[in-house]
């Protein structure tokens, strides 16, 4: 007897296809996964999502000792918690991406061995999930930076600021794009999580968050830490509200291209590493 199937699972053609209907089509499911992301991390907790703001400001209290007290590092002029603030929440949005997203095989492995959904749905639930974060973080920063403003600080806000929602979603990409690709080579090797930990955290020390990048001298090391694409986007933040840093439309453009790159070579391993591994977890 015919029969009119509701739904009908066929093989990727291509290594770096993404249907999109389909994603669309369980976009319940995506909202469904952001909510218990949002939950489970705080759930029997005592202060609960006050951790969001706790967890910044204990930050920028350390970034003001260490490297605004002991160090003495220059914050080209502006108000040393506000610009710690500006750089940390950035950095929090994609470390937060890339480390959660990066165990989307791993963590998930009982789920995805019963149940079929296109297995993207994951890692997108959990870059959207962090937005919450990143929101109140940012309203955290605007209080801040209202305050300091209205005491006159030397700050001058531009029309560049319109370029946040443009960062955003590229610190997204990025923190997407990393954590698949590292998520699928750790299906097989597990001890590259402990390297890639470390990397994350080194990372952070090759970015200019608590230190601007007009204080590295031109050269070598400068051109380094610019091909690193988190730079331009946290200089270019900066740069919107502060009106003090650096900003390049090449450099942006390089990051964007760096994320779509990325990207693309993510999918094409995550597409292929889905279709075995259970077989090898």
């Amino acid at each position: 007897m015919n029969k009119d199937w509701t739904l009908i699972i066929k093989p990727h053609e291509k290594m770096w296809h993404v249907d999109f209907k389909e994603i669309w089509r369980y976009r319940d499911l995506v909202s469904l996964f952001v909510r218990r992301n949002i939950i489970v991390q705080y759930k029997q907790t005592v202060l609960g999502p006050l951790w969001y703001i706790i967890q910044p400001i204990l930050t920028v209290i350390m970034n003001m000792v260490v490297f605004g007290g002991i160090a003495k590092m220059s914050t080209d002029g502006i108000p040393q918690p506000l610009f710690y603030l500006a750089g940390n929440v950035c950095w929090f949005y994609f470390s937060d991406c890339l480390n959660q997203t990066s165990s989307t095989f791993t963590a998930n492995q009982g789920m995805f061995g019963k149940v079929y959904f296109p297995r993207l749905v994951v890692p997108i639930s959990t870059v959207l999930s962090n937005l919450l974060r990143f929101g109140i973080q940012l309203a955290l920063f605007i209080a801040m930076y209202i305050y300091f403003f209205v005491i006159g600080a030397p700050m001058h806000p531009n029309a560049h600021i319109l370029l946040l929602p443009v960062l955003v979603l590229m610190m997204a990409g990025l923190g997407l794009g990393f954590g698949i690709l590292i998520s699928s080579m750790t299906t097989k090797y597990r001890d590259l999580t402990i390297l890639f930990t470390f990397i994350v955290q080194l990372w952070m020390y090759a970015t200019p968050i608590v230190y601007p990048i007009s204080m590295v001298p031109e050269g070598k090391l400068r051109t380094l830490i610019m091909l690193n694409p988190m730079s331009s986007i946290i200089e270019a933040f900066k740069y919107s509200v502060f009106g003090e840093g650096y900003f390049s439309w090449g450099a942006l453009s390089y990051s964007f291209i760096f994320m779509s790159v990325l990207l693309i070579l993510g999918i094409v391993i995550f597409n292929r590493v889905q279709r075995s591994f259970m077989d090898t977890v």
